[in-house]
């Protein structure tokens, strides 16, 4: 089993479960996280912290093969976060609003100490 960041991540971006994750394994794209499921531990301590509720396990409903191979893909592209940063401007707005899928940009994320 593995952990997958789903789609109300895309244009929330909160952050809150970079700061718990023991093994560093989520990467940073423009406007979503995701998770590497080879370096995922299956710890789970990163579900309750993410306000979007858009991490699940590879095993629940809403962890699709589509999810796992986007975190996969993705998590290979973009650079590794391991501190939290803020939410994208517009996060309260945007979570929870369906059909966020189309609109996952595949630009990776700011590295670390950019600003």
């Amino acid at each position: 089993m593995t952990y997958l960041v789903t789609e109300n991540c895309i244009k929330c971006k909160y952050t809150d479960c970079v700061e718990v994750c023991p093994v560093d394994c989520f990467y940073e794209g423009a406007n979503m996280l995701v998770i590497h499921p080879d370096e995922c531990i299956d710890c789970g301590v990163c579900v309750p912290e993410c306000p979007a509720e858009a991490i699940v396990a590879d095993n629940e409903p809403g962890a699709t093969e589509a999810w796992l191979a986007i975190n996969r893909k993705y998590a290979g592209l973009w650079p590794n976060i391991v501190s939290k940063k803020a939410p994208l401007g517009d996060a309260d707005r945007e979570n929870g609003r369906a059909g966020k899928a189309a609109e996952l940009s595949p630009e990776p994320g700011e590295p670390e100490g950019v600003a």
